[in-house]
């Protein structure tokens, strides 16, 4: 089985959504950062000398490759990355190997065989 790491930085008003709509897509589960800082193509507002920021988070899931697609999409709308500037991203990135997955796998096969 191979594996595939989804990468989503987005604006933690909406990390219960996009956890929520990643696991009805196929994710088993995300690691979340929580607190994080981006900057975007342009600068933050300031208000006296105090970055006017919205909050961020970085989830993270190790997910299976035929599934991928989906959860990233999913991730997509839910996380609202095409209708606001400045929402968030998400990124995947191919595993070339993972320990710590038999469980996941023992879950998955049925999945991915009905996704064939």
């Amino acid at each position: 089985m191979h594996f595939k790491l989804l990468m989503a930085f987005i604006e933690d008003s909406h990390t219960d959504n996009v956890l929520n709509a990643a696991r009805h897509a196929g994710a088993l589960g995300a690691t979340v950062i929580t607190n994080a800082r981006g900057e975007g193509s342009s600068r933050a507002k300031t208000f006296f000398g105090l970055t006017l920021e919205t909050p961020r988070d970085i989830l993270i899931f190790l997910v299976e490759e035929h599934l991928s697609r989906d959860i990233l999409e999913c991730i997509a709308e839910v996380g609202e990355f095409d209708s606001r500037a400045g929402t968030g991203i998400a990124v995947q990135i191919d595993v070339e190997d993972a320990v710590g997955v038999a469980h996941q796998i023992q879950k998955l096969s049925n999945v991915v065989e009905e996704k064939l």
